[in-house]
């Protein structure tokens, strides 16, 4: 089958998925996908509009090259999907540049108030 998106995995845990959606060269989106025996749940978070044979697609691309993947469809009861637009407004990198978690250096101070 021909699609007309691409994905990349960005993250990957034994019951979960998050992917980018690219149509071409263009960013679509990202959706997050969880595993439950039985049931897969996914978000999809739409940043561009793209019509609705194109969800449709786009859902039918999802189940085909990931979801069943991991549970084929005859074996599975249940692929929960709900849709969402929204836009990314920024992103953030909680790990520090210097990883090295043991040294606090002089900036941490935990205080023992038992005396």
């Amino acid at each position: 089958m021909n699609y007309k998106f691409h994905f990349n995995r960005h993250v990957r845990t034994p019951t979960s998925e998050v992917y980018t959606i690219w149509h071409g060269e263009k960013r679509v989106g990202q959706f997050h996908i969880h595993y439950a025996q039985d049931t897969v749940h996914t978000s999809i978070i739409l940043e561009t509009d793209i019509l609705v044979s194109e969800e449709e697609d786009l859902l039918q691309q999802i189940d085909d090259e990931i979801v069943s993947s991991y549970l084929p469809s005859f074996e599975r009861e249940g692929l929960l999907v709900t849709i969402f637009r929204g836009e990314e407004v920024n992103s953030f990198n909680y790990e520090p540049e210097d990883s090295d978690f043991d040294d606090f250096g002089n900036d941490f101070d935990i205080e023992d108030d038992e005396e």
